[in-house]
């Protein structure tokens, strides 16, 4: 018998040598259609499908069991975690997390006799922005940069830049950092990030980064 520590190295020599010859690794049991694009480090794992003409930017990584559809744009970094389905119509920039069972619709009013194709709404998810395990995004509202969507929320409206959201339907009840701490303001509208140390300013139209060091 193998040695599991032997395994694990062998899996990562791999996933090395896959990268090294196509410039991404997909697992045995993945799909991926022609006229797909894949950047250059990106990781597809078991199960899942990578439809035409969707756009994986570099150094993805999408967990078990996910679907991209036709259109999908996704930035680079872009985390997609285990069971997430991303519909035409859904475009994600740089960084963005996206959490276990997550879900985007692309209909308002879906009907099974009714086709609706060509009439997808769009969805554009903001750089850095975080949605939580199992929250629905309901199409055609975005999500604006380092947001947060806390687990489990619906989304039915417009997200702001570094809003924190939860519940269903989803409400702002504070403010994140693009290190994911929750910010406190003081009287004069500034907080500092506690791991980053940088510093952002809440004015009448939102939240926005102003230093980035302390």
């Amino acid at each position: 018998m193998v040695p599991q520590c032997t395994q694990g190295f062998q899996a990562v020599q791999q996933v090395s040598n896959l990268e090294n010859n196509q410039g991404y690794f997909a697992h045995d049991t993945a799909v991926i259609d022609a006229g797909a694009s894949i950047g250059k480090g990106c990781k597809i794992w078991h199960f899942s499908h990578i439809m035409p003409d969707a756009v994986l930017g570099d150094g993805c990584n999408l967990g078990q069991n996910v679907v991209v559809s036709p259109g999908v744009v996704l930035g680079r970094n872009v985390k997609v975690q285990n069971n997430v389905s991303l519909y035409t119509g859904v475009t994600c920039e740089d960084d963005v997390f996206l959490g276990p069972s997550c879900v985007f619709t692309n209909v308002t009013n879906p009907r099974s006799a009714v086709v609706r194709r060509g009439q997808y709404a769009q969805t554009h998810v903001g750089r850095g922005a975080s949605i939580g395990a199992n929250a629905t995004i309901v199409c055609g509202h975005d999500i604006g940069e380092y947001a947060f969507i806390g687990a489990g929320s619906v989304v039915t409206k417009t997200v702001p830049a570094y809003a924190l959201v939860v519940g269903n339907p989803a409400k702002q009840v504070g403010w994140m950092s693009a290190h994911g701490h929750r910010l406190a303001f003081d009287e004069a509208g500034f907080a500092t990030c506690p791991e980053s140390g940088a510093k952002y300013e809440l004015a009448s139209t939102g939240v926005s980064l102003v230093q980035k060091n302390a």
